[in-house]
Order: structure tokens, then C-alpha cells, then sequence
């Protein structure tokens, strides 16, 4: 049988480790790009990615579930508008191939993640 580590904080959650590591990664790419969109491009992604571990940090922390879930989608949303910051990127050639797999990758499980956890949480 699998052992379940329980959760007592936001912070024991798989999908906010990984939020976090994506939103420091999109801080260490957007610092190479053009110093003209530090007020546009540069901060919106970076918004975007601090906005999605906010979102589940902020859920957990919550009384009821129905925000939680609230705060969850809000999440989703914003790993949405960080996935089409990232391609916008490549498009403009600011993200080269291997980074913007990397992050387009871990957008990809991190938002996984999320469906799961909001599936599980709607059961239960």
C-alpha cells in the first residue's frame, strides 16, 4: 500500500514545489530579455508565475474548500497566460528552444497537477 505524507501546509504540496521552481526559472530567463520590456513582457511573466504559487498558497490557506478550488482555478488561469507569455517569447526570439521547452514542460505538469488536485478535492 502507498504511504500518504500529510499535507499541514502549502508548502508540502508537489504542485507549489514545482510552482516555485517555475517561477524562479522565469526569472533567471526574463533577465536576459531586452531592457524595453522590463515593463511589459518581463512583468507580466513574472506576475504570472508568482501569481500561480500565490493562488495555491493562498487556496490552501483558506477555510472552506469552494474557495480553495476558487483559488486553484485562479492558478490554472494564470499558468494559462504564463504558457502563451512563453510562446509570445519564442515568437519574438527572447526564449531560445531549450528553454522554452523546459518551462512549456513544466507548465505542462504543474497544470496536470492542478486538475488533479482539483478533481480530488471536488470527491472528496
Amino acid at each position: 500500500m502507498k504511504e500518504t505524507k500529510k499535507i499541514n501546509s502549502y508548502k508540502d504540496l508537489i504542485v507549489w514545489q514545482k510552482g516555485m521552481d517555475l517561477a524562479v526559472m522565469v526569472c533567471k530567463v526574463t533577465a536576459n530579455f531586452p531592457k524595453n520590456e522590463l515593463y511589459s513582457l518581463t512583468s507580466q511573466m513574472r506576475r504570472a508565475a508568482t501569481s500561480i504559487v500565490s493562488n495555491i498558497a493562498e487556496g490552501k490557506g483558506r477555510d472552506s474548500k469552494p474557495e480553495y478550488l476558487h483559488f486553484l482555478a485562479i492558478s490554472e488561469g494564470s499558468l494559462c497566460e504564463l504558457e502563451t507569455q512563453i510562446l509570445l517569447s519564442v515568437r519574438l526570439n527572447y526564449l531560445g528552444e531549450t528553454d522554452s521547452k523546459t518551462l512549456l514542460e513544466l507548465c505542462d505538469e504543474i497544470g496536470r497537477m492542478l486538475t488533479t488536485l482539483r478533481s480530488k478535492l471536488k470527491v472528496v
